[in-house]
């Protein structure tokens, strides 16, 4: 049986495959990413998973994409924890973009993650070229889910925000600045504590101070990020994996307009599509 997880910060999505003919288990568990949590707290998501543990004497192959799993030493600490838990299976590791090119194309392309975070890679055929680093929720990840939560915290904060959202944002969330704080900075994932903000932007995105917000941050990854792939973006197609990049593509499809570009795709969550393309790991 092969195991395929893809994992964010927030959630991981798995698949056990056991035959063409039969119909994949998917499991959801919280989101295993080995840069912010301990082996302890990795282990126990794993184990507190009761269909996992259904399964887990089955499971010959495991290919984990995760947020988080850009390194060797990472990608060693993802597949030692796996292998100890599912003890008959052989786990291969590789970071999130991966799981974001399998789901998009064979092809080259430039592919693009927007959701807890965000990131961008060209892929040649065979393998994922980054031209910046990730370094995460503080200094990057312009228009992901956190970057949305700054700025909608921000702007309630310095009293930025008008006083309709204002009232609907004291009522869908706990704004006390003990809390806030307390979660921000003791919290081991403030990541995605911040992304759970980003679905107030969803939820009332016809507001125009909404609608400003995401034009901006969207035109921020496109400048940042996009961008440095202009040589590659003349000959190979631009596709979009994430939550964020698929609620918000049209927002995506006015910045990338300003520099003459164009998405070939938007898919919300990899994993089906890899399931689709990658058939031989059945």
């Amino acid at each position: 049986m092969v195991l395929i997880a893809d994992s964010g910060s927030t959630k991981c999505d798995w698949i056990l495959c056991e035959h063409k003919e039969k119909e994949p288990i998917r499991i959801k568990t919280k989101g295993l990413n080995p840069a912010i949590l301990t082996k302890k707290e990795f282990c126990n998501i794993i184990d507190g998973c009761v269909e996992l543990n259904k399964h887990k004497d089955k499971v010959t192959n495991i290919h984990f994409f995760g947020a988080g799993c850009g390194t060797k030493k990472n990608q060693n600490k993802v597949n030692k924890i796996l292998e100890s838990f599912f003890e008959n299976a052989k786990s291969e590791t590789n970071e999130d973009t991966m799981a974001a090119v399998m789901a998009t194309t064979k092809e080259p392309a430039v592919v693009c993650i927007l959701g807890t975070g965000s990131n961008c890679c060209y892929y040649d055929g065979k393998t994922a070229h980054l031209k910046s680093p990730a370094l995460g929720y503080i200094l990057m990840d312009e228009g992901s889910g956190n970057y949305f939560g700054k700025e909608l915290l921000k702007a309630y904060y310095y009293k930025q925000m008008p006083k309709n959202l204002r009232v609907l944002f004291e009522k869908d969330h706990n704004l006390k600045e003990k809390e806030v704080v307390k979660k921000l900075y003791k919290s081991p994932t403030p990541n995605k504590y911040l992304a759970e903000f980003a679905r107030f932007l969803f939820k009332n995105e016809n507001h125009p101070f909404i609608k400003r917000l995401l034009i901006n941050g969207m035109h921020t990854f496109v400048k940042n990020h996009v961008q440095l792939y202009r040589q590659e973006l003349k000959t190979v197609p631009l596709h979009f994996v994430g939550s964020i990049a698929y609620y918000a593509q049209d927002y995506l499809a006015l910045a990338l307009s300003k520099y003459g570009l164009k998405a070939s795709s938007f898919i919300k969550s990899p994993i089906e599509n890899i399931i689709k393309q990658q058939s031989k790991l059945n």
